[in-house]
């Protein structure tokens, strides 16, 4: 039934400007705001992800976002000098100092951070 439709992914923010400046300041992704104060990220490969404010906003627990990176010490190094803290987690996914969770083979090195609403977002070794 969904074979030949496009599809595209969303998720809730509690403060539409503070995502709008992360998501382009910050991150450097083309943004644009429709009259209903929804964003869009437009991402690369001419793929989209909506973002819509929500006062009950309620942050995700799980990872909304991956960005695919081709060097992950380099993306961690940019992002944690615009401010960004990221995520420290123990066994069985530890990261290291910089917050990196190194695969060694088992699967693609990763590191966490968040949005200012509070959404999980990482950067991988793409």
């Amino acid at each position: 039934m969904f074979n030949y439709t496009t599809a595209f992914s969303g998720f809730s923010v509690n403060d539409i400007q503070k995502a709008k400046a992360f998501y382009h300041e910050t991150l450097g992704l083309d943004v644009s705001e429709n009259e209903m104060s929804i964003l869009e990220l437009h991402i690369g490969g001419g793929n989209k992800v909506i973002v819509y404010p929500k006062p009950n906003h309620e942050p995700a627990t799980f990872t909304i976002l991956n960005f695919a990176v081709a060097d992950i010490d380099k993306a961690v190094d940019e992002l944690t000098a615009k401010g960004i803290v990221f995520e420290q987690y123990g066994e069985p996914i530890k990261t290291d100092a910089k917050g990196i969770l190194r695969g060694d083979g088992r699967g693609p090195d990763i590191a966490w951070f968040k949005d200012p609403a509070g959404n999980i977002l990482s950067v991988l070794k793409g």
